[in-house]
């Protein structure tokens, strides 16, 4: 077979898996409309809305937990399997849901499996293409990440016309079977993303292959885990109580703070591909401090202003732009530092971090009251992250004489 031939092919498989990774990420994105479906699953199951929603941190932590061992599930059945798996897994997780009749097993379902489900696809997936695209990680992350976050604006609209018509059970069931129906023909698109050679990458700012066991020996991989975790705790406290900030600190009406959520939805959106595209253009540790001052301007209007409508919608939608960025920027950023083979594994347990920064914003308003000590909180975290994305630095090369580079 000709060197033409073999590139074309090349080529063809590394787009067919792109599409197949965009659809998948479009249907897993649809578990970011589980606000819709609080307030009649409180009426069917006789449960306060606090209750109910716990579920959606049961999924957000079972979708860490997946990220992180998607790895070695890829390495045993391969990036199609796990991801069919995935969405069988995900309607499973949905039709149970519809007929759970106690808060055992909506957490179960609900919680545990649709969060498993999302989590063992949407990481893996996400890696597997940025592999195949190692001259332009930042936009191939910001097309996935961009379209999991178009999947919750999309499906917020296909569930919210299926609740209107068709009731509770029925909308869970037929909501499952869309997404599996995206999800598995997808996959069927997709293949795994061959090993990096050295010699396909230019050797100056060749990073070597780290294995998790030596990452996590490395400095550098805990403060990038620190700064993923500081940004997803400060992004979803604040994207998950938005409404509540703008009523009980800003005095608006509820239906002026409701425009929150699509505040939010275009500032993270706009995050995702602003960040996404200009990772490619700069070094990514400084996309990332870019990130930490604009959601450090956020938090500071929050923190230190008496807020008025335009400042209140102009706080959320700054630390809404930076999570958003950073999320998309990460796996890119990790891949820099450890290198691309182990990406999957060693981006996996930082990931770990969305889970925890999760329900860490939450527990912390729940234990000590309010809003301001979780904002003091989240903006000295966010200042000892700015710090560290200053002075964090390559690690050094195992050749011999190579110093370490600086990424700045």
């Amino acid at each position: 077979m000709s060197t033409h031939t073999v590139c074309q092919n090349h080529n063809r498989t590394r787009w067919l898996t792109l599409i197949g990774t965009i659809i998948t990420q479009f249907a897993l994105g649809s578990v970011y409309t589980w606000s819709l479906f609080n307030g009649q699953l409180s009426h069917k199951l006789d449960a306060p809305v606090g209750q109910i929603a716990f579920s959606f941190g049961l999924l957000s932590l079972g979708l860490a937990i997946a990220s992180s061992v998607a790895g070695k599930l890829q390495e045993r059945f391969g990036v199609r399997n796990v991801t069919i798996g995935a969405g069988l897994l995900l309607a499973t997780g949905f039709y149970l849901t519809a007929h759970a009749d106690n808060l055992f097993m909506l957490y179960l379902s609900a919680g545990v499996l649709v969060g498993l489900a999302d989590g063992a696809g949407y990481l893996m997936t996400l890696s597997n293409c940025v592999k195949w695209f190692p001259e332009r990680k930042g936009l191939i992350s910001a097309c996935a990440i961009g379209a999991y976050g178009l999947g919750s604006l999309g499906f917020k609209f296909i569930c919210g016309y299926l609740l209107s018509n068709n009731g509770l059970e029925t909308t869970f069931i037929i909501w499952g079977g869309l997404a599996m129906a995206m999800i598995i023909p997808a996959a069927l698109l997709m293949q795994d993303a061959p090993q990096q050679q050295v010699t396909a990458l230019h050797n100056e700012n060749q990073t070597r292959d780290f294995s998790l066991p030596e990452a996590v020996r490395m400095p550098q991989y805990w403060l990038l885990a620190l700064m993923f975790l500081t940004a997803c705790m400060s992004g979803l406290y604040v994207i998950g109580v938005a409404k509540d900030i703008g009523e009980s600190l800003v005095h608006l009406s509820a239906q002026t703070a409701a425009n929150a959520v699509t505040i939010i939805a275009i500032a993270n959106l706009s995050g995702r591909l602003v960040l996404g595209v200009l990772s490619d253009k700069i070094a990514r540790i400084r996309v990332i401090t870019l990130a930490q001052v604009v959601s450090l301007v956020g938090m500071s209007i929050l923190l230190f202003t008496a807020m008025n409508e335009t400042t209140f919608f102009i706080s959320i939608a700054c630390v809404a732009f930076s999570f958003g960025g950073t999320i998309t920027v990460y796996p890119s950023l990790v891949s820099d530092f450890f290198g691309l083979n182990n990406l999957t594994k060693n981006y996996g347990l930082i990931y770990l971090g969305f889970g925890i920064g999760s329900v860490m914003g939450s527990l912390i308003a729940s234990l000590f009251g309010g809003f301001t000590v979780t904002f003091s909180l989240i903006m000295t975290l966010l200042v000892i992250s700015l710090i560290a994305s200053l002075v964090i630095r390559l690690p050094h090369q195992r050749s011999e004489g190579k110093k370490a580079l600086q990424h700045a």
